[in-house]
């Protein structure tokens, strides 16, 4: 019953920025915390940013300074935005929710399909 939808991915030039949006729908208890994943072809998935409930963020090393991870004042949405990007961002970027669905008992880690993140020189 809950589904995450990501959008805002698409080609960007180096240097250039993008906004990605995560919306949790369905029903849902509470949100423990929301973050960003990427993986690119061949590549392992990773952390690329994470905020909790109480607005404690954490990032990859490799988009500290660049990429902001925010809340929505609805707390079933996340953003990221993508700030200097470039091509060792291109990736599929993937929506990630800590959450507790209602009627359930335990948090589970739920996934969005991914949107693509070009970055081309």
């Amino acid at each position: 019953q809950v589904q995450l939808v990501e959008s805002g991915g698409g080609l960007v030039q180096a240097g250039g920025s993008l906004r990605l949006s995560c919306a949790a729908s369905g029903s849902i208890f509470s949100v423990n915390a929301m973050g960003w994943y990427r993986q690119a072809p061949g590549k392992q998935r990773e952390l690329v940013a994470v905020i909790t409930s109480g607005s404690t963020t954490n990032y990859a090393d490799s988009v500290k300074g660049r990429f902001t991870i925010s809340r929505g004042n609805a707390k079933n949405t996340v953003y990221l935005q993508m700030n200097n990007l470039k091509p060792e961002d291109t990736a599929v970027y993937y929506c990630n929710a800590d959450l507790v669905r209602a009627g359930s008992y335990t948090s589970y880690s739920y996934w969005g399909q991914g949107t693509q993140v070009t970055v081309s020189s």
